[in-house]
């Protein structure tokens, strides 16, 4: 089976759509002990986290609210969270999609470096991790993300 994520494969049309959602940076909500969400509201991303300890929850559950406060995610927060998500896909990210999230663009030194010796494939407004960038992912991210 083909892979669609770096550690996850599965035939076209089979892929987990509940995984999908963080990878390509959708809001999701997290319900239960130290669970955590990202949420938009009135065009504002929220990052939203449960309390950890499940008799702490159950006691704020009780009282009405078992979520901790929330934390509007900056533009440049969004834009690398987009980025260390959406480069697990086999399919990559959008630059324009990163640079509406981050208000600049991930065009500069580290991508073209990343181009230039394989590790990132580019193909129109789209990039992607090549085969031989998924095996040191973290060091491929590293470098975009200190270059941001």
């Amino acid at each position: 089976m083909p892979a669609y994520e770096v550690s996850n494969h599965a035939r076209a049309g089979s892929e987990s759509r509940h995984n999908l959602i963080y990878w390509r940076y959708g809001d999701y909500v997290g319900i239960g002990p130290g669970a955590h969400g990202r949420v938009t509201i009135e065009g504002v991303k929220w990052g939203t986290e449960q309390f950890s300890n499940p008799r702490r929850w159950m006691d704020a559950e009780a009282a009405g609210n078992p979520e901790k406060p929330r934390v509007a995610l900056s533009r440049q927060d969004q834009a690398e969270e987009f980025l260390l998500m959406g480069l697990r896909l086999s399919g990559g990210i959008s630059l324009e999609r990163y640079q509406a999230l981050a208000g600049t663009s991930l065009e500069g030194p580290a991508l073209r470096h990343l181009v230039d010796i394989r590790m990132i494939e580019r193909k129109g407004d789209n990039i992607s991790v090549s085969n031989q960038g998924v095996m040191v992912l973290n060091a491929v991210l590293a470098e975009l993300v200190a270059d941001q």
